[in-house]
């Protein structure tokens, strides 16, 4: 009588690269190392990215700028140059797509791997995942933190144990035990809402959530509960997807003085759809969707979308839809801080078919 094999647990490495926006100003301005480098808009701006010592002001992404500089007065505050970090993106993506065919990039300085089917026994994976990083370090003159797991879950968790520059290991078996001390805000979904919430019944760690059963959770957070109770067991079934669809493309600005006037909004609008159109244009796709985002002086923030007879990457088209739920959208006069256009629903252009 034959009896069933074990499945191979899955080796699954998240790659995460440190403090990537301002390592990269800092590789075209050597002078700069070891400064308090900030990335971002200045005034009425956010922080994109801050370099570590910066961040030992307590400087972080998505702080207003101006705070930021309260923080660190001797900030070196340099603008964004999105085109250069996608190329340094796209050198690391080569490298790692070198070492597995599957990979799936979440955003330009973050990518899964599957090592499952390229190790024989699982630890080889934490050697590839050593060799990775230090050719991006080599090659790329990045510093990278990485995290080897069985899971996405703790993998990107693991990623973000040790930094900059770390590699943390979780073993099979092992996923429980390492989430356990760490904070309910490290399980994906877990929000400062879902945090406050579970304070407000004494749980405090991961440890602690997954002592509650999966239909206590239920009864408290719906079909998320149960979600939260496998993740607090190190537990997390997704695999990684190497033909992330693109959804939209988006443009948008926060100006440095409220915008009161229509003129100054629609010529605005039309910069944001320009540049919507051209990156359509780049990424040989159409938007079926225009969507606007305003926000007010006082921060309330609205969205407003409209489809489209036909898919295009037409700035005039999109720049007449945005105009459209200008229009419908804002309350004339009322002071504008933050405007935005977004091509959804997107497509091959129309005359185009798909390669595949």
């Amino acid at each position: 009588m034959s009896s069933a094999v074990p499945e191979r647990p899955r080796a699954i490495v998240h790659l995460d690269l440190d403090a990537f926006y301002a390592a990269v100003e800092m590789l075209d301005h050597p002078e700069l190392e070891g400064k308090p480098v900030v990335v971002g808009g200045r005034g009425r701006g956010v922080v994109a990215a801050a370099s570590y010592p910066a961040r030992e002001f307590g400087i972080h992404s998505a702080m207003p700028m101006y705070q930021a500089l309260q923080l660190c007065p001797e900030a070196v505050v340099l603008p964004p140059r999105f085109s250069r970090y996608r190329d340094y993106s796209r050198r690391v993506i080569k490298i790692l797509r070198q070492t597995s065919p599957l990979v799936e990039q979440i955003s330009i300085d973050e990518a899964y791997l599957d090592l499952t089917d390229l190790v024989t026994a699982w630890e080889e994976a934490a050697d590839i995942a050593r060799d990775l990083q230090e050719r991006v370090r080599e090659e790329v003159r990045l510093s990278a933190s990485l995290g080897v797991a069985t899971n996405k879950l703790v993998a990107k968790v693991a990623s973000d144990h040790h930094k900059p520059g770390g590699l943390t290991v979780v073993r099979p078996g092992e996923e429980a035990a390492f989430l356990a001390p760490l904070p309910v805000r490290v399980l994906w979904g877990v929000g400062p809402v879902t945090a406050d919430k579970l304070q407000q019944m004494g749980i405090h760690t991961v440890g602690q959530l997954a002592q509650l059963s999966a239909d206590d959770l239920r009864d408290h957070f719906g079909r998320r509960g149960a979600e939260m109770a496998q993740q607090a067991r190190g537990m997390d079934e997704r695999v990684v997807v190497t033909d992330h669809e693109r959804k939209s493309v988006s443009q948008e600005r926060t100006f440095p003085h409220d915008l009161r006037d229509a003129r100054s909004l629609k010529n605005q609008l039309r910069r944001l759809s320009k540049g919507v159109a051209q990156h359509l244009h780049t990424a040989e796709l159409a938007a079926g969707t225009v969507a606007i985002k305003l926000r007010y002086s006082d921060f309330e923030t609205l969205t407003r979308q409209m489809s489209l007879p036909v898919p295009t990457d037409d700035e005039r088209v999109i720049y007449r839809a945005a105009l459209v739920l200008l229009k419908r959208t804002w309350q004339r006069g009322r002071p504008v801080r933050l405007l935005g256009v977004a091509g959804q629903n997107l497509s091959p252009p129309v005359g185009q078919l798909p390669l595949f």
